[in-house]
């Protein structure tokens, strides 16, 4: 393993498994770990300065959702996501998004609406500018603050756990970010209807600007 780790310092409140898969899932989404790369839990203990059970633990959520490969005994390695996996994790996400819109909306009080309203604005102003990587980072800036808004445990677990498998999949993917460009002008009618807390309307917008049913 060429890339290096910093230890981690352990603070009070600190679930140690938690943190261990948030260093190496960070560490796949920078490429500091890119695709094929070979990860040995007892290289990744030392560097971490962890023993060799969070890391395992840690391992084990990464290729529940694809980030990495798991052969028993032969090797764990980071995955090469191909376009059939890019294509199904943003099938994926357009729908969890949209369930995720029409919860919060529900639910969220005058603080988090407003928030949200305003992050809307952040979409539209990277859709009109035709700025694909901008829409993409803008929309993920909302969707963290409506699975928030959500208030349901079990779904922000869920998020949690598949946040960075989506991050690394679509970042940068053209058909994922192409599709919705294409139909910006839906972006607009996406922040009216968050903006007045149309929740069936805003999960319709959300699935025709990513184009599924």
């Amino acid at each position: 393993m060429i890339a290096h780790l910093s230890p981690i310092e352990v603070a009070g409140g600190m679930i140690l498994s938690d943190e261990v898969h948030a260093r190496i899932g960070a560490a796949i989404l920078d490429g500091t770990f890119g695709p094929g790369q070979r990860l040995r839990d007892v290289d990744l203990a030392l560097q971490l300065g962890v023993s060799r059970t969070p890391i395992r633990e840690a391992l084990q959520r990464l290729e529940r959702f694809g980030l990495v490969e798991i052969a028993v005994g032969r090797y764990t390695r980071v995955s090469t996501p191909d376009d059939r996996l890019r294509e199904e994790t943003g099938e994926f996400t357009a729908y969890l998004m949209g369930n995720a819109l029409r919860i919060a909306l529900q639910r969220c009080d005058e603080d988090q609406h407003a928030t949200i309203v305003e992050l809307a604005d952040a979409v539209v102003d990277s859709a009109h500018r035709a700025d694909a990587l901008g829409l993409f980072e803008a929309s993920t800036d909302m969707f963290i603050e409506v699975t928030k808004a959500t208030g349901n445990a079990m779904f922000i677990g869920v998020i949690r756990e598949a946040a960075l498998a989506i991050q690394r999949n679509l970042h940068g993917w053209h058909p994922f970010l192409a599709g919705p460009i294409s139909r910006n002008d839906g972006y607009e009618r996406l922040r009216a209807c968050i903006a007045s807390r149309d929740a069936d309307g805003a999960e319709r917008m959300l699935r025709y600007l990513h184009g599924v049913s």
